[in-house]
């Protein structure tokens, strides 16, 4: 799965508008246009190999992992507001991650957050989605990427997640 479905696929099943796209992209710190997230939101072409060509075109633009990142992170603040920063958050350094969480992570990771999803909630929407899960493997998918316990997760599961979210938001439309 690529970043660009998942953008598609969260845009579905929260039924987040073009406009909202381009705000919550902003807030991620990309500025984009409303054609641009069009371009954004189309799935790529299929090669006869059947890999995806995520080589830009007038149609299609590639969501790499940075973009999808900031859109996430976008994502919560629109969901969630603007979090107003600590004095001692200044004093920290930003420490570079030795290793960075798969995409699937670091969405499912990012909606948790956005929504204000409890491991319950997970559960219950990975049920919907299709799958059984336990606390102990949403808290490794859960965790930072050097962790001993870290697992990474699959586009299977990725898409059980989305489609538990879809049964959730969309039941009523």
């Amino acid at each position: 799965m690529t970043n660009n479905d998942l953008l598609i696929r969260l845009r579905y099943a929260l039924d987040i508008k073009d406009t909202d796209m381009v705000e919550i992209f902003q807030l991620g710190g990309i500025n984009v246009t409303k054609e641009e997230v069009r371009k954004i939101l189309t799935k790529p072409k299929e090669t006869e190999e059947g890999e995806y060509d995520l080589t830009p075109t007038d149609n299609f633009t590639p969501c790499d992992y940075d973009m999808l990142e900031a859109f996430l992170n976008g994502f919560i603040t629109f969901k969630r507001g603007k979090q107003e920063a600590k004095p001692e958050q200044d004093k920290k350094p930003v420490q570079p991650l030795a290793k960075r969480d798969t995409a699937n992570n670091l969405f499912i990771k990012r909606v948790k957050v956005a929504l204000s999803l409890t491991t319950e909630d997970m559960i219950a929407i990975f049920y919907d989605g299709g799958l059984n899960v336990s606390k102990g493997e949403i808290g490794a998918i859960l965790r930072k990427a050097d962790h001993r316990n870290y697992k990474e997760c699959g586009d299977n599961f990725t898409r059980n997640f989305i489609k538990g979210l879809t049964y959730r938001h969309r039941k009523d439309i």
